[in-house]
């Protein structure tokens, strides 16, 4: 953490001297303009893109890790804002007509720029590929950040509810099953009770991700609400989908975890329900799939 913010701060300090340096060029060589000499529309278009640049650069920095990618765009984005911050000094200061070299400070690294941004484009293409092929599970070949769940990268009960009426369409088109999962983490609010939201949110965190490790590529795992997790099954029976629950049940009785604080042992069991989709849409699909495990919670409890 500590080095990424270290190398944040070097890209800005890096090119705030860069600018300075180009003012005190410009300001020695050049004449000050009087105001009425200054093209106020130019300004605020070049100034436009001196800020927008700024922009992408802070959120480049803020979004993505460190690594070659980050560093080729934003070197990239740095010399753009290098280049078009000297054309915005261009209209406040004039200079003589018989320098020449002046104008390199705003040409020359635009090529140069672009070339970074070029390589470090590409780069990025190739990583969002690798990335796409690993998230097959989690998005369903569709991303959308407001559709995902705050704590846990997966879709929500909206993108759900999406992705579900597309595979409605298409199991009908087809004449192919479809197939829901539920999975409920039983007596959940009780760890959050005992050893805090935060230790509940991290195990939430470790549950999905051992689920998605038993998944196949093509099953959609999302989110529902709280501890409860819905997976969606292309081209799925009941028998197929009976099996994968069961797996998917034992996983969770598998799970092991120790608390951070006080090094606490907790196991946990799930709950799980099936439904095959009929002549339902979308929201009675999710409802019946509800419904069904809401009984098999109440049957174990009774039977406890």
């Amino acid at each position: 953490m500590k080095k990424r913010a270290f190398l944040d701060t070097a890209y800005f300090y890096g090119l705030l001297v860069s600018v300075i340096s180009g003012i005190a060029i410009y300001r020695n060589w050049g004449d000050i303009k009087t105001l009425d000499h200054v093209n106020w529309l130019d300004v605020m278009a070049e100034g436009s893109m001196v800020v927008l640049a700024l922009f992408w650069l802070i959120l480049l920095l803020r979004s993505r890790p460190a690594g070659r990618v980050t560093h080729l765009l934003a070197l990239g984005l740095c010399g753009i804002i290098f280049s078009w911050s000297m054309d915005l000094l261009d209209e406040f200061i004039h200079m003589p007509s018989t320098l020449i070299w002046h104008n390199w400070l705003e040409s020359l690294p635009i090529p140069i720029a672009l070339i970074f941004l070029s390589i470090g484009i590409y780069h990025w293409h190739r990583e969002e590929i690798a990335i796409s092929a690993q998230m097959v599970k989690r998005e369903r070949y569709f991303r959308e950040h407001r559709f995902f769940d705050k704590l846990i990268p997966v879709g929500g009960a909206a993108y759900l509810k999406k992705q579900l009426k597309l595979s409605l369409n298409d199991s009908k088109k087809q004449q192919q099953p479809l197939s829901l999962i539920a999975i409920d983490l039983d007596n959940f609010n009780a760890i959050n009770r005992r050893y805090g939201v935060q230790e509940g949110d991290h195990i939430l965190q470790l549950i999905c991700q051992l689920l998605l490790l038993n998944l196949r590529d093509d099953d959609l795992i999302c989110r529902l609400a709280g501890d409860r997790f819905v997976v969606l099954l292309n081209n799925t029976n009941e028998a197929e989908a009976t099996e994968i629950a069961a797996d998917l049940q034992l996983t969770v009785a598998g799970f092991t975890y120790r608390t951070k604080q006080g090094n606490k042992r907790v196991s946990l069991t799930a709950s799980v329900a099936i439904t095959v989709a009929n002549a339902d849409n979308s929201d009675s699909l999710i409802e019946r799939l509800n419904l069904k495990l809401t009984q098999i919670k109440q049957q174990l409890k009774h039977s406890a």
